[in-house]
């Protein structure tokens, strides 16, 4: 039975609604699962008055995700409840009739007023609250230049594959999905590659790492472990805030291991080592493909499910349009495919915590597991993170495992190095 656009609507706004109120039912619970007694296993390098101020951060960000979500959820409900995003569509109409200018003017408007609409809490979450709790290191004027990159950026590759989309729904009907699943494998293929030699400097200044001790360290590891090593990157994260990182990126030979200035800052040569050995671990057990071949794959889904919804008119109808307008559809099947896109993202995130676990159990049976659990201790304590949240919130939102199960994770191998036996 086709629905009319009232029930279009209906389902819409329960679909908000209903997401909504998960993330608040899941924020409230990973806030009472809080405890304040610290845990042993980071009783060592653990302040008692800094565990209590990490608890103090993740209270502040609850309480302003509730403000930032509950913001978001009231306008968006507005927008459909009033006909916004119909009413935006009839005015673009005068002006422009192209049905690829229409849609980027669209969604190039509902983006910008957007961001400008919420700059207030984004200001507050940066300059206040990451301030307070001796995070920030942005400046004014990297904030609003990263602003301007990043609009810049979406109008670039966000424009050019949203008029693909349209194209293609406008001159090959239903048929659309294939050809632009083919565009976007391309496109993922290419951000993974180029992502640090291109997308990486327009915000931050990338060095090769001259520390020629730990360069030595890392060499010899990588020989152990025939891992062919090019390039070791560091980043100026310090340049927006203290919180450390690293991360693997590229393909083939493009492979480049990027390590922040602040985690070389405040780890030993030991601890970095066994952090690069975490990272080679997600190249060595092949995460980096089938993270790709997993994102191939829910893309794929996406678009088959948007191909059955995307001519519908009703859609159009119920955000307020006069007519059938692909770029209402659009938004309208991004509400839709929420249920499914919180199910794909749950099944991710199950997959990136298993890789996880994977690649620590690589640097702690190649090299020193003991190492590794410091190395994340220390970063547990800088980044003030939540040693225990909630087994729901984690289910639905951690990529990673929390600390503590990834401490006892590598427990195993901390025995085999003092037994002389590895596994």
């Amino acid at each position: 039975m086709e629905l009319t656009p009232e029930n279009y609507l209906i389902l819409l706004i329960a679909l908000l609604a209903a997401g909504f109120i998960l993330d608040f039912v899941l924020d409230i619970l990973n806030l009472r699962h809080r405890r304040r007694t610290m845990p042993e296993e980071v009783a060592d390098i653990y302040d008692p008055e800094e565990y209590l101020r990490a608890l103090d951060y993740q209270s502040a960000l609850t309480r302003f995700g509730f403000i930032t979500s509950t913001f978001s959820f009231i306008l968006t409900l507005l927008m459909l409840m009033l006909g916004g995003f119909g009413y935006l569509d009839q005015v673009l109409r005068v002006y422009i009739q192209n049905p690829i200018g229409l849609a980027l003017a669209f969604f190039g408007i509902l983006a910008v007023a957007s961001d400008f609409i919420s700059l207030p809490l984004q200001y507050y979450r940066t300059f206040v609250i990451e301030e307070r709790f001796g995070f920030n290191k942005t400046t004014l004027k990297t904030f609003f230049l990263d602003k301007l990159k990043g609009y810049l950026l979406g109008a670039i590759l966000g424009g050019g594959l949203l008029a693909a989309l349209i194209w293609l729904i406008s001159n090959l009907g239903a048929s659309f999905w294939l050809y632009f699943w083919g565009i976007a494998a391309l496109f993922i293929f290419l951000a993974n590659i180029l992502y640090t030699s291109l997308i990486v400097p327009l915000f931050n200044k990338l060095s090769p790492l001259e520390d020629k001790s730990l360069m030595d360290r890392i060499e010899a590891y990588c020989k152990q472990v025939s891992f062919p090593i090019r390039n070791v990157l560091v980043i100026d994260g310090s340049k927006r805030s203290t919180k450390a990182n690293a991360f693997f990126s590229g393909l083939g030979r493009s492979k480049k291991v990027v390590l922040y200035d602040t985690l070389i800052e405040n780890h030993s040569e030991e601890e970095l080592v066994a952090v690069l050995a975490h990272e080679i671990g997600h190249y060595k057990r092949h995460h980096i493909i089938l993270g790709y071949v997993l994102s191939l794959f829910q893309t794929g889904l996406m678009l088959y499910i948007m191909s059955l919804l995307i001519f519908n008119e009703n859609l159009s109808l119920a955000l307020g349009g006069g007519v059938q307008a692909l770029h209402l559809n659009l938004l309208a099947f991004g509400l839709l495919y929420s249920p499914v896109s919180t199910i794909m993202g749950i099944f991710s995130n199950h997959i990136s915590r298993k890789n996880e676990y994977e690649a620590d159990a690589w640097a702690g049976n190649t090299y020193r597991a003991d190492a590794l659990q410091l190395a994340l201790k220390k970063l547990s304590v800088k980044n003030l993170s939540n040693l225990f949240p909630h087994p729901a919130y984690v289910f639905v939102h951690y990529s990673h495992p929390p600390l503590l199960r990834r401490l006892a994770a590598l427990q195993h191998y901390v025995k085999a190095d003092s037994t002389g036996a590895r596994s």
